[in-house]
């Protein structure tokens, strides 16, 4: 299935739930991230090439372009999941920390009720945001990112040794993401962050590798493309100034990769935002 929206949120119920355990459910994968919070149910999930199942209460996170299939099941004779679809150029400032903490760690298990209480709390708040007649993205956004920080604090919990040995190995690259924060609208290759962090491209290029399965330029690339997004959906600047504040000297080579990478043009991509903001 593939999502043209910025932001969705719903509810999976037990109807809902025999109709995908009847259908052609396949391994697939999307452009956009999905959070599924489980409530009341149980969840098999195929990820990372291999498949698990958890019950509720749980949360669920993948990232985009992720292979993984995912079955709900009745769980006396229930299921209840908030399903939350998001573009990454909806909370950009998170999207790769997200994919960092999330990388092979899909699924957490709540066994304490108050913080998972609070996390359908943010649900229904979302999704009462998105029923008004104007939307107000940004609270939204605000409420979104509540619930990842909240996530990531219950996981430092249950696993303070985990998180430590996790937060070692990925210093360099936490280092890496912080540096290019500050320097991704230049024109910059790998040398330039490979020299800022003391170590060779070629080390650097292993630990991204390892980290999100991406080199050090698609990294980049996909970092400018998160905010070329950005821009072209809450601003007026022509494509040739988006580009260039982005470190493209031409209009047509920033167009290219810009198509490349999402599949469509950037005037494309602002009409069909625009469209879809307007509905």
């Amino acid at each position: 299935m593939m999502l043209n929206d910025l932001f969705k949120i719903y509810q999976l119920d037990a109807n809902e739930t025999v109709r995908i355990q009847q259908s052609k459910n396949e391994v697939h994968q999307h452009d956009f991230e999905e959070l599924i919070i489980g409530v009341k149910g149980q969840l098999e999930h195929f990820i990372d090439f291999k498949t698990n199942t958890y019950s509720a209460p749980f949360i669920s996170f993948v990232t985009q372009g992720k292979n993984h299939r995912v079955k709900p099941l009745l769980k006396d004779d229930e299921v209840d999941f908030w399903v939350i679809r998001f573009k990454s150029e909806f909370i950009p400032e998170t999207t790769f920390q997200l994919y960092a903490h999330f990388h092979e760690n899909a699924t957490l298990t709540f066994p304490t009720a108050a913080c998972f209480d609070r996390l359908i709390t943010l649900c229904y708040m979302m999704q009462q945001e998105t029923r008004q007649s104007t939307v107000d993205y940004a609270v939204i956004k605000q409420l979104l990112s509540t619930i990842f920080t909240m996530i990531e604090s219950e996981r430092k919990r249950q696993f303070p040794d985990v998180q430590q040995q996790l937060k070692n190995q990925s210093t360099t690259f936490t280092s890496f993401l912080s540096i290019l924060e500050e320097n991704y609208r230049r024109p910059e290759g790998v040398n330039y962050y490979a020299e800022k962090l003391f170590m060779s491209a070629r080390n650097l290029n292993l630990i991204c590798q390892n980290i999100l399965q991406q080199s050090v330029s698609e990294i980049i690339e996909t970092r400018k493309l998160i905010e070329a997004k950005n821009l072209l959906l809450t601003t007026n600047r022509s494509i040739s100034e988006i580009g260039f504040e982005l470190g493209y000297q031409e209009k047509a080579y920033f167009t290219n990769v810009f198509k490349k990478k999402a599949g469509i043009t950037p005037s494309e991509f602002r009409t069909e935002m625009q469209k879809l903001i307007s509905e």
